[in-house]
């Protein structure tokens, strides 16, 4: 059974996180590999050398949306592709723990599995943008 009055402060604590993680990696590709380094990463094993601008907007969009509770359930959903190209492309190979040279799948499977989560659980408690069946709940809930 799920405790209906914890329930929205573990969205919130889980949307806070993968807000948080996103932010990181976008900052880690554009402050220490730069942004020039992960596009030729990204050309390096076979990529289209854009699609690493793309992936650290959608990073850095994601992780914002997420961390304000905007859109969370579209922000979510949207990411989980970054981590199935990682998977995909570059840590698939290496095996499952992330440990492994060149990092296995594990974290990253973790990592979309969550969004996943949050994408069920929606907003969570202190959202910009709440759920309009939310809203339209708590007006049906005072007018009784």
């Amino acid at each position: 059974m799920i405790d209906s009055r914890t329930a929205p402060y573990a969205a919130l604590l889980l949307r806070l996180t993968l807000g948080g993680l996103f932010l990181a990696h976008a900052s880690l590709k554009l402050f220490v590999f730069t942004p020039a380094g992960t596009a030729k990463f990204f050309g390096s094993i076979g990529l289209p050398e854009e699609l690493a601008y793309i992936v650290m907007t959608a990073e850095i969009l994601a992780g914002i949306a997420l961390i304000l509770g905007l859109y969370t359930r579209w922000a979510a959903l949207a990411a989980v592709p970054i981590l199935l190209g990682a998977i995909f492309t570059v840590h698939g190979a290496a095996g499952f723990f992330f440990n492994n040279p060149k990092g296995g799948w594990e974290y990253p499977a973790f990592w979309a599995v969550a969004l996943i989560v949050q994408a069920l659980l929606g907003d969570g408690a202190f959202a910009l943008r709440a759920p309009r069946a939310n809203v339209a709940d708590g007006a049906l809930r005072s007018a009784h």
